[in-house]
């Protein structure tokens, strides 16, 4: 069944916590996976869901990295796990498959953004190698663990950037001129459409995705961007405070994905984008405007992304 994109009156908004959301929720003896969940809004995802219960896996390209980050906190481990490396994926895959746990929580966290133009692999363009394929094949080497207990939910993390673009099918690796922000879009628009795919395929067996956008956060994920640029967008001042009043806290941030994986109220739904803790808006085809753009909830799109997915990746737990 189809979910309305409207929103459903949470009771939450833009200056809820992680842990606000979380008032009320046990998740003793859950199991969440969050990548990238040592840095920035991940981060803030982790230090929630473990405060609420549950056991909280988080791979990382930088396990070093991440088990400093994450010093102190119970009920957390960290893997190896690069989202750029097939191979990597499915390693870590069949490590976590081989442990004979259950996944109720899937939160497709890590990213990069509008990063110098690299390609990986067999020429795919980094970002939306990183973004959307990594966390494709992610998902669908850990489905068995996904679909064993019914209920599980898968969370895309997207962003207010899918507006830029759509997928561009005709150039999805930009050998004809590479627009930073475009790739960037782009990557986004697929985090989008592969919720909408995963909630169709997983429905019948009682897994639901959704995708989001978190806010505007000052984290890590600028680290491709100049002090100057951040300056002249309005973003920061130039003694790097944040100047720009609708900026979140990462507390902040992280509200909406934890929100979408562990609210009572979105039981039985699925497919749809969320932003401030609620179901978001259509956008229509407005790139300024709050909520999401028609392109990246269109099933038929989802459809081919999905295929074009399972092609390059070699992996579709539904085939």
């Amino acid at each position: 069944m189809t979910t309305p994109q409207k929103p459903i009156g949470s009771g939450f908004g833009a200056r809820s916590t992680a842990r606000e959301v979380l008032e009320g929720i046990d998740l003793t003896g859950r199991l969440a996976v969050v990548t990238g969940g040592y840095s920035g809004i991940g981060l803030e995802t982790t230090r929630a869901l473990a405060g609420a219960g549950a056991r909280v896996v988080v791979p990382a390209r930088r396990p070093e990295n991440a088990r400093e980050a994450l010093g102190g906190l119970e009920g957390v481990e960290v893997e190896t796990l690069d989202l750029a490396d097939l191979d990597g994926v499915a390693a870590f895959a069949d490590r976590f498959l081989a442990s004979g746990r259950s996944i109720d929580v899937l939160i497709a966290n890590a990213g990069v953004m509008a990063c110098p133009r690299q390609v990986v692999g067999p020429g795919w363009e980094y970002q939306f190698a990183v973004n959307h394929l990594g966390h494709f094949a992610l998902v669908n080497r850990l489905w068995p663990a996904i679909a064993d207990g019914g209920g599980a939910r898968v969370v895309s993390v997207s962003s207010s950037g899918h507006r830029i673009t759509g997928i561009r099918w005709d150039d999805p690796w930009f050998a004809r001129g590479y627009d930073r922000w475009h790739a960037y879009g782009q990557s986004k628009s697929a985090n989008v459409l592969f919720a909408v795919e995963a909630d169709r395929r997983g429905a019948e067996a009682g897994v639901r995705a959704f995708s989001l956008h978190p806010g505007a956060i000052i984290t890590p994920l600028q680290r491709h961007m100049s002090t100057k640029e951040m300056v002249d967008n309005g973003w920061i001042d130039e003694e790097g405070t944040v100047a720009d009043p609708s900026f979140k806290t990462p507390a902040q941030g992280a509200a909406t994905q934890v929100w979408a994986a562990t609210s009572p109220r979105l039981a039985g739904m699925g497919g749809v984008y969320c932003e401030d803790a609620d179901v978001a808006v259509p956008a229509g085809t407005d790139p300024d405007r709050a909520g999401v753009g028609d392109h990246a909830v269109d099933p038929e799109q989802a459809a081919r992304l999905w295929r074009f997915s399972a092609e390059l990746t070699g992996v579709d737990a539904f085939a």
